[in-house]
């Protein structure tokens, strides 16, 4: 691995911005060198590790360790631009190569997934402390975006082929033929409750992720974009004020004229490698960095971030948002297994984070989800709430 000087300087200009929300006034401000003298024409100095460029080395997890010299001067001995570098860049994971059956790196395998750091956006403790050292203001309590997204892995359980012959075969007879009369009767149609839900948080930005290549298998099933179903659906989304994303074949396939530059990998199968592929291609946003087995900060902020390739080491025109809570996360047995209570207090908790730190809040659920075999029917609702302004 290795940087060019040219590429490495873009990288911690933009990490040093970032870290003060967006101010570059203020990032002047701040040095990243072990040169202490250049606390003399700057307020602060972050000094480095040495690694940053070289190698990929696990970032300090413990208290940051800040020294202040002088009135208004202060060095930080802790690198958080490397630090920010190793989470929004996923470098974790180029090191690190245990994956689960379908090839996703989840919380269990990180560093992350020990003493509830995922519940802690450490990057955003890191951007308060360096605005409080500037003598800057703390950004406004509140939410910077709400996307309510959703994942249309499948729009009906009866209405094709597969769905129909087996709903016969397990004695479902009369549901797959109501299913078949009229599609609000079939029981993973629920995106009319869906969008009466999300239309009562206004500020809210609603995303559908559809499925747009046709592969086989873990895609099933599939939904033809050209079908009577789907656009009702889509003109439905559209009516409503709701944006269409692409949600990426579970074998990597991209569509060859996507329908959006919005993205999520279907079963949150991002990786580093993907994120090269979805640059290439030209999207400009991605939706998939949360953890499926835990709740929390994957991405360690709750801010919308640009993808650094951590083995090139170049700034890349992807934006990363981080997904907060998927529902099957909270109440499958193989990842959280929450309560209904249990799974509302904890996103409770990590709601309160992302409004503290003015932070976009990235929620995932899916129309397949809002039947009486889980609890999101009465759980959405009561999450939503917590969002009104």
């Amino acid at each position: 691995m290795g940087a060019s000087k040219r590429g490495l300087n873009e990288c911690i200009e933009y990490i040093i911005t970032w870290l003060c929300y967006g101010d570059r006034e203020l990032a002047k401000r701040v040095a990243y060198t072990k040169d202490e003298k250049a606390l003399e024409d700057h307020d602060v100095i972050i000094i480095p590790n040495g690694d940053f460029g070289n190698r990929i080395v696990l970032p300090e997890m413990d208290k940051v360790q800040v020294e202040q010299p002088a009135k208004g001067k202060a060095i930080i001995r802790t690198d958080i631009v490397y630090n920010t570098f190793f989470f929004i860049s996923r470098a974790e994971e180029t090191f690190n190569t245990n994956r689960d059956d379908h090839e996703r790196f989840l919380a269990h395998y990180s560093i992350l997934g020990e003493k509830n750091r995922l519940q802690i956006p450490m990057l955003d403790e890191h951007a308060r402390l360096l605005l409080k050292l500037l003598n800057a203001p703390m950004p406004e309590s509140g939410f910077g975006h709400i996307y309510l997204t959703h994942d249309i892995d499948s729009i009906s359980q009866y209405r094709h082929l597969r769905g129909f012959f087996g709903g016969l075969k397990r004695g479902e007879k009369a549901q797959a033929f109501a299913a078949i009369r009229d599609i609000y009767k079939d029981p993973l149609y629920t995106f009319p409750w869906l969008m009466e839900q999300d239309a009562k948080v206004p500020n809210a930005e609603t995303i559908y992720f559809v499925k747009q290549t046709y592969g086989s298998d873990m895609d099933y099933p599939q939904y033809p974009l050209w079908g009577r179903d789907y656009k009702r659906l889509r003109q439905q989304i559209l009516d409503r004020g709701g944006v269409l994303g692409v949600h990426s074949s579970y074998y990597g396939d991209l569509p060859s004229k996507p329908i959006s530059t919005l993205h999520r990998s279907h079963y949150l199968r991002g990786s580093v490698s993907f994120f090269t592929r979805l640059v290439k291609a030209g999207y400009t946003d991605d939706f998939t960095m949360g953890f499926a087995d835990q709740a929390g900060f994957r991405l360690q902020t709750s801010r919308a971030v640009r993808w650094i390739n951590p083995y090139t080491y170049k700034l890349s025109t992807l934006t990363l948002h981080p997904m907060l809570v998927m529902d099957n996360t909270l109440n499958q047995e193989n990842y959280m297994d929450l309560t209904e209570d249990e799974a509302y207090f904890l996103c409770e908790r990590l709601i309160a984070k992302v409004k503290m730190h003015h932070g976009d809040l990235c929620l995932l659920w899916h129309n397949s989800n809002i039947n009486d075999e889980t609890y999101h029917r009465t759980l959405y609702p009561k999450i939503l709430e917590l969002l009104k302004v």
